[in-house]
């Protein structure tokens, strides 16, 4: 390790998935194609590989923009930088989540009872364990049951704490059967939502930062992204 690096006073956590074409994805076929376009060629004075990528643009690690389902809403480009990092909140549901568990308004005052307020600006991490079965892409789409994220305690954290973005470690907030209520209610607020969120275990409750790095793609409605804790 390098002085420069010793020198920093804070460790960075990598809360992001890799991309590859066996990853879990919404419709169960992942749609992230990566190729080879040009190998090493061995008698060649400059030696290069290179690859071409073809996926949707919600694959993986990845942040919804206000425009995923709001008419006229702001795209991953009008996201503006100092949006994207804030302070961090993880709350841990994932002794009692389960694949039908919807997070409630009483876990989010539970976890303020034991940690305090949740600070304006901040992003808020749901860790339901899901996570657990990435490497199992059926086992982790479920038929597209997993934990997800109740209206009422969206809307606390909208209204009363006055949230910069949600994530999760799953698919979606939403149960697909509900009519995406969490996708309506955070969005629809200019405020932006993260699927698939990684290793987030490795957070503390509070005192962390999160640093969202969506690729910056011109009216984009969702963007992978490389998603950092900063603590």
């Amino acid at each position: 390790m390098s002085i420069a690096l010793k020198q920093i006073p804070f460790k960075l956590i990598d809360l992001t998935h890799s991309l590859s074409p066996e990853i879990p994805s919404w419709d169960g076929g992942c749609g992230f194609e990566h190729q080879l376009h040009h190998d090493y060629e061995p008698e060649s004075l400059y030696q290069f590989r290179t690859h071409k990528i073809q996926m949707n643009e919600g694959m993986g690690t990845h942040i919804d923009a206000p425009a995923h389902c709001i008419v006229g809403g702001r795209t991953i480009s009008d996201l503006e930088v100092n949006e994207l990092i804030a302070p961090c909140a993880v709350i841990d549901v994932s002794k009692e989540a389960h694949e039908t568990y919807i997070v409630s308004l009483a876990d989010v005052k539970a976890f303020e009872d034991k940690y305090g307020l949740i600070e304006d600006g901040s992003f808020v991490i749901f860790y339901t364990g899901w996570d657990r079965y990435w490497q199992q892409p059926e086992k982790y789409r479920n038929s597209l049951l997993f934990p997800s994220i109740s209206f009422e305690a969206a809307q606390f954290l909208l209204n009363e704490r006055k949230i910069a973005g949600l994530g999760i470690d799953t698919l979606s907030p939403d149960n697909p059967k509900n009519g995406y209520p969490v996708h309506k209610a955070v969005l629809g607020a200019n405020k932006y939502i993260v699927e698939n969120v990684a290793n987030a275990a490795s957070l503390p409750p509070k005192g962390s930062y999160s640093l969202c790095l969506p690729m910056k793609i011109k009216d984009g409605t969702e963007a992978p992204m490389r998603l950092i804790g900063i603590v």
